[in-house]
Formats: structure tokens, sequence, C-alpha cells
């Protein structure tokens, strides 16, 4: 049974500004890219735009959907490499646009949302937020102009946070919320069945990036579950 998200404490007190920086140990290094960009006080914001993010259900439901959203924009924002210093899964966050893009994520056949010349809808912010029908959504939901000005996800801490927040709560569909299969709102499809997905990390993954599921040798999923068992 769910809580009145007003009866419960903020994201704040889940996660303090000291594990934050624990979690991301080295996202201020000068090895990464992102340096100075994702701090504490941004996340919190944005956080608190969200009113169900971790504040709905039971204190252990919260704790699993915080860690499960750190572990997810860990993996997409790594600056992963093997033998990295403290392993692979303290460098999250290190980077906040997709470096050298295979091209600009435009899907010309969507109307709804439409890609303006030489802008580039690439990976940007903590979720790698791509392609044009991502960040028209973002922007009627956020109020930036994502479709004008994709570059601001990458220019603004808060607004960065924000379009990951958003996604994780928005549903994708014929996709479930990544919030409600988190905290037990979602009940499996038919299709989900037969697929053997299961309410858990592994949907949530699915939800993200369908590519990487299905191969339990995947380094790509295990990966993203190395960054959620460190959170």
């Amino acid at each position: 049974m769910g809580y009145p998200s007003s009866e419960i404490s903020p994201v704040s007190s889940l996660i303090s500004k000291e594990l934050f920086d624990t979690i991301f140990l080295h996202k201020d290094d000068d090895a990464c890219p992102a340096k100075n960009f994702y701090t504490y006080d941004p996340f919190i914001n944005a956080s608190g735009c969200f009113p169900k993010f971790c504040r709905t259900g039971s204190l252990t439901k919260r704790k699993r959907e915080i860690a499960a959203f750190l572990g997810q924009i860990s993996y997409e924002t790594s600056g992963w490499w093997p033998n990295a210093t403290d392993g692979p899964y303290a460098w999250g966050l290190c980077y906040k646009e997709e470096i050298s893009p295979k091209n600009d994520y435009c899907n010309s056949s969507n109307q709804e949302w439409p890609c303006f010349p030489g802008k580039s809808y690439k990976g940007r912010g903590p979720i790698q937020i791509t392609w044009n029908f991502n960040y028209g959504p973002a922007r009627k939901a956020l109020g930036f102009d994502g479709l004008k000005n994709p570059e601001i996800v990458a220019n603004s801490s808060l607004i960065a946070f924000k379009t990951a927040l958003w996604f994780l709560m928005s549903e994708q569909k014929p996709k479930p919320s990544c919030h409600n299969v988190m905290v037990g709102r979602y009940i499996p499809t038919k299709a989900d069945k037969e697929a053997n997905r299961t309410v858990g990390y592994g949907l949530l993954t699915n939800i993200i990036n369908r590519h990487e599921c299905g191969n339990p040798n995947d380094r790509r999923f295990n990966d993203r579950i190395g960054y959620f068992q460190r959170c």
C-alpha cells in the first residue's frame, strides 16, 4: 500500500550529499568531461519537481527506486574501463553528452515533434535522453525548448536531472513508466510473461534499452546490474 507523498520525507533523507559524492566517486575528476556538472543540489532540486519519485510506498521500495535510478544513470554516463581506479562502477556521471554520435537521432517521420535543421538529438544528461520524440515531450513537460535548443540539457545541471527524472516517471507507451515498475504498481502483460519479463530492475532496463535484454552474457546488461548493486 502506498502513502501520500506529503507524509513522506524528501529524497534528501534517503541520500545525503556525502553518500551521493561517494557513489559518484570520480565524477569531478579531470578525466571526466562532465567535471563539476552533476552536483548534488540540482539533483535534489529536480527531484522536488516529481513528488512521487522515491516518495511512494514503503521505505524499502523507496530505497530500491533511488538505487535503481542511480544505477541506471551511472551506467548511461560511465567513464567505464576494466582496470579503473576503485573499480569501473565508481565512474558514473562522467559524461554529460554522447561522444561521436552515429547520427543526429532525428526521426523525420515524427511530425508531432519535428526536428530543427542543424540540431542533434544525441544522448545528453544523466539518462542520455535521445531522439526528437523524447526531446519534444520533455520540452512540453519541463518547459524548455528541447527541439530548438537541445544543447541546454548538457549546459544546465538542473534541466539535465529533470530530463532524467521525467523519463523515469513518464509512461513510454506501450511500455510502463520506470517508476511504476520499481514501486510494484505495474502488472506484467501477457507479452511480458511470454518474454519472461518480471517486475524489477530487469524490466526497468528493458524500458530504457530493450536491445540489451534477453542475453545474460551481454556485458552491458551485467554492467547495469553492477552499478545497481554498488548503489
